[in-house]
């Protein structure tokens, strides 16, 4: 049937309305993430865990620090949290205060748990990491490398403002130590195979270690080796059999039965990438091993719209250190490009995927 005129009309202005609703939506959605860094701020997480993991918000209130005038405010915050599903809200009566809980997403930010991601959220949702995306389209006018966005804001690329500013150098660390002890966690558990068989490993850029500590103790017979710059070689612990070697990986990398890049390349352009697989392909010549690759691959995974939409998101952050994330087919240009012959993808890691590559 034919619509009147009116009915036009109304159709007309309703798609003009959804249309403004979906600007509103984008244009708000950051509220959504600093409600979650006031929820880290605050220590909501604890306060919830420290009640048995369910609480109201007068119980709430006991535990975290915030001015009594802003409890109706707090309220406020939760509906946000429960909404999005942070926490979890269960109303048992008129009348009677909402319930509120842990759900999976928020057990990662509790303290005291085996898990908790809370310092790599902190350092990703800071003012230093937000603040670099202020300009980004006056960083579209700039020829590429340089600057970064993140070096268009603060004068310095990011390394640099780690070495010559404690606080924050000590937040990207605690943040990085999070992330690693997170997903490492899920790696020995979910990807055992990739380990067998190897008789001897080196980490690349591996920092202090974390991640190899890991791989050391979930697998004892594997030689588990840490290559990175002299001056983080000299902070490395010495209570361990893990053995840390001072060098620059696009120089050349120790021979090893298996090398491993954890979270590296996307913060090279191809050219740094193709040099660095180049000399992890020799680091193996000799022992007819492996390059096991922990990273992004867009697109690979759930199609699930998250988790997509988090792939995706996370390309169009990593711009803000002029670095990438990379879908399966740019993976497999720089992988050939450096002489590889063949590659596994094993996407076991959420968002992010284990990456075997064969000479």
């Amino acid at each position: 049937m034919a619509l009147s005129k009116k009915q036009h009309t109304s159709t007309d202005q309703q798609a003009v309305l959804d249309a403004q609703l979906l600007l509103w939506h984008h244009t708000i959605g950051y509220v959504k993430s600093m409600a979650l860094k006031a929820a880290l701020d605050l220590r909501i997480p604890d306060a919830v865990h420290q009640h048995g993991g369910s609480a109201t918000l007068p119980q709430i209130v006991t535990k975290v620090t915030l001015h009594p005038s802003k409890i109706p405010c707090l309220r406020r915050l939760m509906r946000v949290l429960t909404l999005t599903g942070v926490f979890s809200v269960v109303h048992d009566g008129a009348g009677d205060e909402p319930v509120y809980g842990l759900t999976p997403a928020s057990r990662l930010l509790v303290s005291s748990g085996r898990l908790n991601v809370t310092p790599f959220l902190t350092l990703m949702l800071g003012t230093v990491f937000v603040s670099s995306f202020f300009d980004l389209g006056e960083w579209f006018g700039h020829e590429l490398p340089d600057p970064s966005p993140f070096k268009l804001a603060h004068g310095r690329h990011i390394w640099d403002l780690a070495d010559h500013d404690a606080s924050f150098g000590k937040l990207f660390d605690d943040g990085m130590v999070a992330d690693s002890s997170f997903i490492m966690d899920v790696v020995v558990k979910e990807c055992s195979d990739v380990f067998q068989g190897i008789s001897s490993l080196v980490d690349v850029a591996g920092g202090l270690g974390g991640a190899t500590q890991t791989i050391a103790k979930a697998f004892p017979h594997v030689e588990c080796s840490v290559l990175d710059l002299p001056h983080v070689v000299a902070n490395a612990p010495t209570d361990t059999n893990v053995k840390y070697i001072a060098g620059d990986m696009f120089e050349s990398i120790p021979s090893a039965n298996a090398v491993f890049l954890k979270w590296i390349l996307h913060d090279w352009g191809d050219a740094e990438c193709v040099k660095i697989l180049k000399n992890c392909k020799k680091a193996i010549a000799s022992q007819g091993g492996k390059v096991v690759i922990l990273d992004m691959v867009v697109g690979a995974g759930s199609s699930d719209e998250k988790h997509v939409e988090t792939q995706i998101l996370f390309d169009l952050f990593m711009m803000f250190i002029n670095g990438a994330e990379r879908d399966e087919l740019e993976w497999k240009k720089i992988i050939f490009e450096a002489g590889f012959s063949s590659y596994k993808i094993i996407p076991v890691l959420g968002v992010r995927s284990i990456i075997e590559i064969y000479p």
